[in-house]
């Protein structure tokens, strides 16, 4: 079991940049690959990033790439989602979630186990 906690989320202007964090506790972090998505309101929770166990292996969906940068740090059993450049329709709840599985970068948040709470972005015009 792994226990999941956002944080960083908040009220940006367009073009500005947040840093989303992700702490975990509970079994060894580097043995669960990790992904984002994002919900916003009426709409299915869609994909936004995922990152291998050591952090050597990232995938974006293609609305948030170039502009959208995670990272891990294991020592600190947290990881990271970099927001920059963002637009009106980032806004969402994001969250972040967890897989022990033996491959990583899954798209479909029905392959994740493990879920935190969600944070809150948005994102005025």
């Amino acid at each position: 079991q792994v226990q999941l906690v956002e944080s960083g989320g908040g009220l940006v202007q367009a073009g500005g940049s947040l840093r989303l964090s992700c702490a975990a506790s509970g079994r060894t972090f580097s043995s669960y690959a990790m992904g984002w998505f994002r919900q916003a309101p009426g709409k299915e929770r869609e994909f936004v990033a995922a990152i291998s166990w050591s952090g050597g292996g990232t995938k974006y969906a293609d609305s948030v790439k170039g502009r959208f940068t995670t990272s891990r740090d294991n020592a600190k059993n947290t990881v990271y989602l970099q927001m920059t450049s963002l637009k009106p329709e980032d806004t969402a709840v994001y969250y972040c979630a967890a897989e022990a599985r033996g491959t990583w970068g899954h798209v479909e948040a029905d392959e994740y186990s493990y879920w935190g709470q969600g944070t809150q972005v948005t994102v005025s015009s």
